[in-house]
């Protein structure tokens, strides 16, 4: 057989799976735990996924405080337990924003219903765990929910734990690669 037979030739499309093919088997860790930029040893978790759902609909009156009539139709993330919202004035979120643009989050807290807990810290406290893995950040809103940069050291699902004046709720927050 010569290199004109059809059987050895590779258009441009063959050569971009077989160079993805090679590319995806390189990059693969085996056994050994993948290291972040910061150093820290990150040790593989099964992904489960992300299920917080960006909204796009008018935010709850709760929460549209300061708003015009307008603005309410911003993207936006419920926590699970519906006792707080992320209000996204950066969509999507980006790991590495190269627009100038930042990661603004205004976090709004659904009226509590019972008196807070006096000992508890107002500051809202956000514990993010990227999705698969063991690496982990966590963040300080001084004061409570409201205005925050978030900015996460890698893209990808991010489960974010939150706590505030003796409150809890969760939600996922997925960062674009750019």
């Amino acid at each position: 057989m010569t290199s004109t037979d059809r059987g050895w030739q590779m258009g441009s499309a063959g050569r971009m799976v077989l160079a993805s093919v090679v590319l995806l088997a390189g990059c693969t860790t085996g056994s050994r735990p993948a290291t972040p930029a910061g150093g820290t040893a990150t040790t593989a978790r099964a992904a489960t996924g992300c299920a917080s759902q960006i909204e796009t609909g008018s935010l709850p009156d709760w929460a549209d405080a300061g708003f015009s009539e307008a603005a309410p139709r911003i993207p936006h993330v419920f926590g699970a337990n519906g006792d707080i919202v992320a209000v996204l004035f950066a969509h999507p979120l980006g790991y590495k924003r190269t627009d100038g643009s930042n990661n603004k989050i205004l976090w709004v807290s659904r009226p509590a219903t019972a008196s807070p807990d006096p000992t508890a810290s107002a500051d809202l406290t956000i514990t993010a765990t990227l999705d698969g893995t063991d690496t982990q950040v966590t963040q300080t809103v001084t004061g409570g929910p409201g205005p925050s940069i978030v900015d996460m050291p890698a893209a990808g699902c991010w489960h974010l734990a939150l706590t505030w004046s003796g409150r809890t709720d969760t939600m996922d927050l997925r960062y674009a690669a750019g």
